[in-house]
């Protein structure tokens, strides 16, 4: 493995380490491109911030802050600076506005809530896609929104596409990720086979997912989802996830098209 596109940083409030430290680990274990995609910050119109992101803030601070190791480490490796978003139809022109503002050079899609991250009395933090209580019309509508971050054409590959938590045997798991498969080999989308997820045995990745998109003819990549130093490499999710793309048939790609924003 040569590529890794999906890193974090301390900034989201949920990981640990410096981003010197990943890329040390990262140069140390042979990768010879980094991908910094922390979660792209965002202020919505009412003044909230999400606790997950990087702060409105600290924005600035994480791009100079990269731009500055990108030039220390250019003779070892390449690093690209980017942001895991979502697709919001409510605020995705304005989403989007701003981190091309802010010198973002790519995109991933994380597609973490449904509802436009719409807050309630019961979700006051918004309704996540890994609750344990999701229903087949909030599936439908996560697999709307991956279908039209992929037609968008901003975003260089999906993240985790196999995030939502819902029964992976029920009839309309498999058609609606049937639907997310077929645009993204129409598209061409890359999808993630997630180390974070494999790491701390998550619900995804999702076997059944895979299957479908094996069968769609999808291309797979790896990304380490990395929220603390050794998670900047992970050879033993590495031979699980090798073995899935064997398993499944999948198409795996070692580096990406980024599509520059």
């Amino acid at each position: 493995m040569i590529a890794n596109y999906h890193t974090h940083t301390y900034r989201c409030g949920h990981a640990t380490g410096t981003e010197r430290e990943y890329i040390e680990r990262a140069i140390e274990n042979g990768i010879k491109i980094m991908g910094f995609s922390d979660h792209a910050p965002f202020l919505f119109p009412d003044g909230y911030e999400s606790g997950y992101r990087v702060p409105t803030a600290l924005a600035e601070d994480y791009i100079n802050t990269l731009k500055a190791l990108r030039e220390e480490y250019k003779d070892k490796i390449e690093i690209l600076i980017g942001f895991e978003m979502e697709y919001y139809p409510l605020h995705f022109k304005e989403m989007l506005k701003y981190v091309k503002e802010l010198g973002a050079e790519y995109l991933i899609l994380g597609q973490h809530f449904v509802d436009n991250e719409t807050r309630t009395e019961k979700f006051p933090y918004g309704k996540h896609t890994t609750g344990n209580k999701n229903t087949a019309e909030e599936l439908s509508e996560f697999a709307d929104y991956v279908i039209a971050a992929i037609k968008s054409g901003v975003f260089s590959y999906i993240a985790h596409p196999d995030i939502f938590n819902y029964d992976t045997e029920a009839p309309e798991y498999e058609r609606e990720m049937r639907r997310i498969c077929k645009t993204a080999a129409e598209y061409g989308m890359p999808l993630e086979i997630n180390f974070l997820g494999l790491r701390t045995n998550r619900h995804y990745p999702a076997m059944k997912f895979w299957e479908i998109a094996g069968e769609e003819g999808c291309t797979a990549v790896f990304g380490f989802d990395a929220h603390d130093t050794m998670a900047a490499y992970d050879g033993d999710s590495l031979i699980t996830a090798n073995r899935m793309i064997e398993k499944y048939g999948l198409k795996l790609i070692e580096t990406v098209n980024i599509k520059r924003i």
